[in-house]
């Protein structure tokens, strides 16, 4: 299992929340994905070590921009 933070920027409310879970959670073996609107924090634990530039990618996809916390 492998952990990992980024923080994301432009969130303001539960549907920027939910687009941003739904894009990273939809990332080949990503098992949980956590994300806190008050402070950006991104949060998913992986069967195996995921790519950054999936998880950029993914964010993107969401309409937000992450950098690794």
């Amino acid at each position: 299992m492998s952990t990992s933070r980024y923080t994301v920027t432009g969130m303001t409310c539960g549907h920027c929340v939910a687009s941003v879970r739904e894009e990273v959670g939809n990332i080949d073996g990503v098992t949980t994905v956590d994300v806190d609107l008050a402070s950006g924090r991104l949060t998913f634990e992986s069967s195996a070590p995921i790519a950054e530039a999936d998880v950029l990618a993914a964010v993107d996809e969401a309409g937000y921009v992450a950098v690794p916390a």
